[in-house]
């Protein structure tokens, strides 16, 4: 059975970047899964395995534009430091969550001083290239509820 939209598909993945740092990994729990074609994950990975069947081994190279998006020198604003709490303990890398356009936000605290905080809004990986090693486990039929929902349903999982 091949991934195609509206399949299930299980995997393992090794996340690296350019520079072969380890970003993240399916290997030390279960297998990722997720529902094919209903951009549950990056684009340029799940354009990748399209058409692929179980045992498909690979390297998989996916640029910021089909990733987490380039990132954005606009979506980086110093804030004044009054604007949090005077015993919050900010702390550069600490994320925040925040009200801007459009709703919530979450921000990642890149530089702290005792008059400003400077966030940024972009993902942790926007700009990055991401470097998946994959092995495709298992590709299966979604049930009706899977695809009614847009998500796999695992482990007993309802709603």
């Amino acid at each position: 059975m091949k991934a195609t939209r509206g399949k299930v598909v299980s995997l393992h993945y090794t996340l690296t970047d350019d520079n072969g740092a380890l970003l993240d990994s399916s290997r030390q729990g279960g297998p990722f899964t997720y529902l094919h074609g209903y951009d549950n994950i990056i684009r340029g990975l799940e354009a990748a395995l399209e058409g692929k069947e179980a045992n498909f081994v690979s390297t998989v190279k996916v640029l910021p534009a089909d990733g987490y998006g380039e990132h954005n020198p606009q979506a980086v604003l110093e804030v004044s430091r009054e604007q949090f709490p005077p015993s919050e303990d900010i702390q550069v890398g600490m994320q925040v969550q925040g009200e801007g356009e459009g709703g919530l936000h979450t921000f990642t605290v890149v530089a702290v001083d005792q008059k400003k905080v400077v966030l940024d809004a972009n993902h942790p990986m926007a700009g990055k290239n991401l470097n998946f090693d994959v092995e495709l486990l298992e590709v299966r039929d979604a049930t009706a509820q899977e695809l009614s929902h847009g998500h796999v349903h695992a482990h007993g999982h309802d709603h």
